[in-house]
């Protein structure tokens, strides 16, 4: 119990302090807020991307041609031989003439030339649609389904995936770089805001040690005040975030530019990147006043 009522104690001291050096508290909650609001955007767009990179990668498709000689069982042939592959998710037969009953929806010229295709005339080709695991093995992939009896053709944007596929690499490793590096600054951002708030105080810590209390009587008081701060700090960035995000979200109808660039879904996502926000402020707010305090405390034993 005397442990609960010192506890309680130190939480009233804690927030009451807060409240009686408003000014610097002030500082230090803008300081966390403003670096908070930073590290929150940069982890919106690095999930964004790294998300629209996975659907890039599922989405893309290798569209395999086939002989016109080809039967049907030639056809079910050819897809169980595919199948046999590692790396194969999915397989899609289109017939020459969906082909050209879609392609003839796309614009006038295309259903007046479909239109005037005498039967038998139809010159397509049959293709199989073809979705795979890893798009970083789709050249070996490519190279393995040519092989394969009744193949005309592969096609899959040669050279283009490799350029893709290295942009997104590099796009991912600079955001990824991003978060840490913000991460760094927002933590030693944060602690030398504190350190300041904390040494103005440098009487208040003289005094509580010439009347005898113990260094963690002194330090309890400014680790509930930090982590006061911390929370504080992040309340701003996480309304900005969690509103900010779905504002966004709901007037894009989900999606930047075009309809290729999907946006992730608000829920859960938006609340994880909230809870990583208020753990991050109030995490550096409590260690930065613990150790600001625990150095000062040194060199007054010094």
């Amino acid at each position: 119990m005397k442990i609960i009522r010192i506890l309680a104690k130190n939480i009233r001291d804690g927030i009451k302090s807060v409240i009686r050096n408003f000014s610097l508290s002030a500082s230090s909650i803008s300081c966390i807020g403003v670096t908070l609001i930073l590290l929150s955007i940069t982890m919106i767009i690095s999930y964004n991307v790294e998300n629209f990179t996975k659907l890039v990668k599922k989405d893309f498709t290798v569209v395999v041609f086939i002989n016109n000689v080809a039967t049907e069982t030639d056809i079910e042939n050819m897809k169980a031989e595919i199948n046999k592959l590692s790396n194969i998710d999915s397989i899609k037969h289109e017939t020459k003439i969906k082909i050209a009953e879609d392609m003839s929806e796309t614009s006038d010229v295309f259903k007046s030339i479909v239109n005037n295709w005498k039967e038998g005339e139809n010159p397509l080709q049959d293709t199989l649609l073809i979705k795979i695991k890893k798009l970083e093995l789709i050249n070996e992939t490519a190279e393995s389904i040519k092989k394969i009896k009744n193949v005309s053709a592969v096609k899959y944007g040669e050279g283009m995936v490799d350029e893709v596929l290295s942009v997104f690499d590099i796009v991912e490793k600079v955001l990824i770089g991003g978060v840490i590096l913000l991460t760094i600054v927002t933590f030693f951002l944060i602690k030398n805001t504190i350190k300041i708030t904390i040494f103005s105080r440098k009487d208040e810590i003289d005094i509580m040690r010439l009347v005898g209390a113990s260094n963690f009587s002194i330090k309890q008081p400014f680790i509930i005040e930090g982590l006061f701060l911390g929370f504080l700090g992040a309340l701003i960035p996480i309304i900005l975030t969690i509103y900010g995000y779905t504002y966004l979200f709901e007037t894009f109808n989900g999606q930047l530019f075009s309809p290729f660039v999907r946006l992730v879904k608000p829920e859960p996502f938006i609340y994880i990147v909230a809870l990583i926000t208020l753990a991050m402020g109030m995490f550096v707010g409590t260690w930065a006043s613990a150790s600001t305090v625990r150095k000062y405390l040194k060199i007054w034993k010094v």
